[in-house]
Formats: structure tokens, C-alpha cells, sequence
């Protein structure tokens, strides 16, 4: 072999090892056998799995209208076909004439000498280089030898493409089970502090649409035998198109499905570690959801409970107060009126404007209890100011007040109001307290209150009855608020509300 020819076997042979995209190999040999070889025409076929027929075949050298005009790509048979039982380099100085030979198709071009060379990959045939129609007579022994060694070079650069894709692929299924992981671990945990539905649905479907990498996420709830749309994320693609649906199950008992609509990015279907990521998330997903079903049905029950309760405790006040004064007056003034006595009807008279002066004052208690005038005319303050002068001539417990005079939106208002009123209650019946500290401060846009008393205290662990704490807990959630509770039995107790101001 001439020294230009081997040269150029190393420089190409260092550029084929150094090239990771296996279609980029295959390209490169067919231009450098036919700069080497002086060939017309180049192909390269690649075997099945099973190494009986070609499954691909590349060409250089035909121009497109010759391909179509050629009809189907060769698939193995006569000559090609002699390469692929018997894997060794094959030169004929005319195809046509060898005995294996079927003849071209009509629109074949001519084609005369030929030289045929297997690509062997870890000791397999996996594809053949065929070069046809030399320039200047026959192929020589110097054109298979080099045809030979760039096949060697080809195989080599293809493991090394093929080990590299497979290496790329595990490390990005890696990268994904991870991430998917990260996810879903991610999302149990934000789904385990949340109990409104609405939210917990909102959750699921914006995560799973993120997790998968979908278009379009969708929640259906099982009502009945039905399943009802409850929640959607990202835009639906109009169409069946590529999805995954998942069962939620929690405890044996089917409460939705989750589906995820068309990749989003890219044109990768969903896959089997898509759809076994979607299930586990699904899983965790029902729990949330049931979870959240079960503290609305609570929460309802006990609103409705709370509810009648008040409406009790109201009939008992106005039945044992009002009526009972109403009751009363009426006897008076009738049994003044049936003596005919001037001096006993002035006297009932006189009763009569102080029973009605001590009824409109209680009246007037309730309905401040129901909603204080002074909170949506004055504010905070001047509310809270009065409903603790009320709590101490009520009470032997002293208060010390201290709270900002800055306004607020009237839901948050009432929210700071109620909390104080409910702990100043709870404390009245169960803390057997003797002093009380009121706090409220306003910073960074958002509200602190603070509520401390040196009662008996309790273990916040093992306090579950009564509706106190639960209506606090109820009424900050429908401003975004939160409470802590801190005791301990003999250390009283401390109340930390904190309220979003906008």
C-alpha cells in the first residue's frame, strides 16, 4: 500500500474513532472508500437481528431521481447475499457474471466491478461495504486491503458510537428516575400539609403535567358510577392524541383517575418508566385527594354542628333574657291596668321604661357579639378595646391590651376579632386565669397577634374536643392564616395567629 493511501487511512481513522454519532460514521466511510478505491458507487447495508437479510441500506454516488426510479432498496439476495453467509471480502471483476447473481432492476444503473467487505463488530457481521464501478479497470489487492482496514476503522468507531449512545441513554433514564423521584417526593410532602380540596387537586394536576413532561393534565373524580372532571392544567391538545391514564386508588377504593395528555417538549412518546412514574404518583395523589374529601365532609359536619349550636345558644339568650323580660313587662302593665289604680299605673309605667332600658341593653350585647358596630366604623382596635372592657366587668380576669390602630381588609378585621373573642372565651372557661395579654402588630405585610394567659394550661397533643380551636383553625384558613398553639399543663398558654395583610 503507497505511503499517500496509508496516510490517509490514519487521519481517517482518527476521525472515525473520535465520532459518537453512528450515523455520521456510516456517512463518513461511504466518501472516504470511494475517494480511496476511485469507486463510482458506495453502499453499505445493515443486517437484521438475525443477520439473514439487510435491514438498512445506504448509498453514495445515485442521485435521488435513480433511487426513486430504482423502487425498493436491495433486502440480501444473489450477490449481496453471498456477503452475508459467507462474511469475508469479496472482488469480481464483473457482478453480472458471478452465479449467484439476480440482475438489476431496469432503472439500476450499470454497474460492473465490484468489491464487497464485511463491517465485523465483537467477532458479529453486522453490515457489509459494498463499492462498485471503479474508474480505472478492476479493484486491486490495494483497494481491498485499504477497503479492509477502513472497515476496521468503521466497526470500531460504531462500538464505540453505540457504546456511547447506550451509555447516554442509561445516564439520561437515570437522570429522569431521579428527577421523577425528587418529584414525587416533592410533591408528597407539599400534598401531606394541604386538606382543601380545590387545593390538593390544583397540586396534583400541575405536578403530574411537570413530573411527565406533559401537555395537558387532568383529574376525574368517581361520583357514583361517573367520573366527573374535577381539575385540568396546561392546554389540551383537542384530539385523543398520546396519554397516559392512572387509576388513584386509596384503601381499595377507586376515588379518581389522572391523565396526562401529549409530551410537551420534544416528540418522545410516553414509555413504560413514564407510565409507572404516573401510577406512583397517582398513589400518593388518591391519598391526598381522599384525604382532602374526608376533612370537607368533616369540616362541613362540623360546621353545620357549630352552626346549630350558636342558633341554641342564641334561643337560649333570647328565650331566658328577652323573652323572659318581655314576659314579665307584659304581666305588669296588665295587672296595672286591670286595678284602674292611677298611682299602681304610674309605678308599673316607671318598671316598664327600666325592664325595656335593661332589655335593649342586652339586646344590644347580642348583636355586638354577633357583629360589633365599632368594627366596621373604627376598626380593630376600638372592637377589640371595647369587647375586652365587656370580658373584664364580665369576668375577675384583668386584660392588657396592647394593638395596633392601623385598618385592615373587613375579612381580616373580623378573622382578628373572632380569635380574640374564642380565646378570650376558652380562656374564661378553662384556664382559670387571672391575667390575660392581648398583642397585635402589623409588619411586612402581615399580622401577628398574640394571645397569653398564666392559666392551668394544657397538652395542645390531647385537645380535640370542642369547636374552639377548630373554628380557629377553620376561619385562618379562609385567609390564608395559621395558628400555633403553646402549652403545657401548669405553664398556661399562648396563642400565635399570623394573617397575610393583603
Amino acid at each position: 500500500m503507497d505511503q499517500h493511501r496509508l496516510g490517509r487511512l490514519v487521519d481517517v481513522g482518527r476521525s472515525l474513532v473520535t465520532e459518537l454519532d453512528p450515523e455520521a460514521v456510516l456517512q463518513r466511510l461511504l466518501e472516504v472508500a470511494r475517494e480511496l478505491t476511485g469507486a463510482r458507487y458506495a453502499a453499505i447495508g445493515v443486517l437484521d437481528e438475525r443477520r439473514e437479510q439487510l435491514e438498512r441500506f445506504l448509498t453514495a454516488g445515485i442521485d435521488p431521481d435513480t433511487h426513486r426510479a430504482i423502487g425498493d432498496l436491495p433486502r440480501g439476495r444473489g450477490v449481496l447475499g453471498v456477503l452475508i453467509t459467507d462474511p469475508r471480502p469479496l472482488r469480481l471483476p464483473d457482478v453480472g457474471a458471478h452465479p449467484e447473481s439476480f440482475g438489476f432492476p431496469l432503472a439500476h444503473p450499470e454497474m460492473t466491478t465490484f468489491l464487497g467487505v464485511p463491517l465485523i463488530i465483537d467477532g458479529q457481521a453486522w453490515g457489509n461495504l459494498y463499492l462498485t464501478e471503479k474508474e480505472s479497470g478492476e479493484f486491486t489487492d490495494e483497494d481491498e486491503e485499504a477497503t479492509v482496514v477502513l472497515a476496521d476503522w468503521a466497526a470500531i468507531a460504531i462500538r464505540n458510537a453505540r457504546l456511547y449512545r447506550t451509555v447516554q441513554e442509561r445516564r439520561d433514564e437515570l437522570e429522569r428516575t431521579i428527577r421523577g423521584l425528587e418529584t414525587t417526593t416533592e410533591i408528597s410532602r407539599a400534598l401531606g400539609g394541604v386538606t382543601d380540596l380545590d387545593r390538593v387537586l390544583e397540586l396534583v394536576v400541575k405536578r403530574s403535567r411537570a413530573l411527565i413532561d406533559a401537555r395537558a393534565a387532568e383529574i376525574s373524580l368517581r361520583e357514583g358510577d361517573a367520573y366527573v372532571l374535577a381539575a385540568q392544567a396546561g392546554e389540551h391538545p383537542g384530539h385523543e392524541g398520546d396519554r397516559i391514564v392512572a387509576p388513584m386508588i386509596f384503601r381499595n377504593r377507586t376515588v379518581g383517575t389522572l391523565t396526562v395528555i401529549d409530551r410537551l417538549h420534544g416528540d418522545r412518546p410516553f414509555n413504560e418508566e413514564d407510565e409507572r412514574l404516573l401510577q406512583a404518583f397517582a398513589a400518593s395523589a388518591a391519598t391526598a385527594v381522599a384525604t382532602a374529601q374526608n376533612a370537607s365532609e368533616e369540616a362541613l359536619k362540623r360546621a353545620i354542628e357549630a352552626s346549630e349550636a350558636e342558633r341554641t345558644r342564641w334561643a337560649r339568650e333570647l328565650h331566658d333574657e328577652t323573652l323572659q323580660q318581655l314576659a314579665g313587662l307584659r304581666m305588669l302593665l296588665s295587672g296595672a291596668r286591670r286595678s284602674g289604680d292611677a298611682t299602681r299605673m304610674a309605678g308599673a309605667i316607671d318598671g316598664a321604661l327600666e325592664q325595656i332600658t335593661t332589655a335593649i341593653g342586652d339586646l344590644r350585647s347580642l348583636i355586638t357579639e354577633l357583629r360589633p358596630a365599632a368594627l366596621d366604623e373604627l376598626g380593630t382596635k376600638p372592637a377589640l378595646e371595647s369587647l375586652v372592657a365587656r370580658f373584664e366587668g364580665q369576668t375577675d380576669i384583668a386584660v392588657d391590651l396592647d394593638v395596633t390602630d392601623a385598618r385592615f381588609l373587613p375579612e381580616v378585621e373580623s378573622t382578628v376579632y373572632r380569635l380574640v373573642q374564642e380565646a378570650l372565651t376558652n380562656i374564661a372557661k378553662h384556664a382559670h386565669a387571672r391575667r390575660v395579654a392581648v398583642e397585635l402588630t402589623a409588619d411586612d405585610g402581615e399580622i401577628a397577634l398574640v394571645v397569653r394567659d398564666d392559666g392551668t394550661g394544657f397538652n395542645p397533643q390531647l385537645q380535640s374536643s370542642g369547636f374552639g380551636l377548630i373554628g380557629m383553625r377553620e376561619r385562618l384558613a379562609l385567609v390564608n392564616g395559621t395558628i400555633e398553639i403553646r402549652s403545657s399543663p401548669g405553664a398556661g398558654t399562648e396563642l400565635h395567629a399570623r394573617i397575610p395583610t393583603g
